[in-house]
């Protein structure tokens, strides 16, 4: 009975944080936040184009 009350616990736990991240979008926030930070490395990078 144990195992049962612990997996009850765990599996709730992750839905209310699977509902968390949906609800408030955390999801595209985060990828947003990550590519703006992606494009400012790599616009500080020189770029040599010889055509």
């Amino acid at each position: 009975m144990k195992f049962v009350k612990k997996l009850c616990k765990v599996l709730f736990a992750v839905v209310a944080i699977l509902f968390a991240v949906y609800f408030w979008n955390l999801d595209q926030k985060v990828l947003g936040w990550a590519y703006k930070q992606v494009n400012l490395m790599f616009d500080q990078k020189k770029v040599d184009q010889v055509f």
